[in-house]
């Protein structure tokens, strides 16, 4: 089972995908420095550092589906 804690949602717009609040920060309506193809590359489970544009943490993404990027760490408190 994935680890809800270490997911969090993320929006694709066109080519550009965004995620609507920083896990780290207050910004809101982030745009990744992620395309579409490094996209695919986490849905086949290749992993991928991002480097958020708004606060500079990095975040290691393991995998992702339609809806979700999964992190090696937790992105939420448990239990939400």
């Amino acid at each position: 089972m994935i680890p809800f804690e270490r997911t969090w949602p993320y929006d694709r717009i066109g080519k550009d995908l965004y995620i609507q609040t920083c896990p780290f920060c207050p910004k809101e309506h982030i745009l990744l420095p992620l395309g579409l193809r490094e996209l695919d590359e986490l849905k086949e489970g290749i992993k991928k550092l991002l480097v958020l544009p708004c606060c500079r943490n990095r975040l290691m993404l393991v995998e992702a589906d339609a809806d979700y990027l999964l992190a090696d760490r937790p992105l939420r408190r448990s239990g939400i």
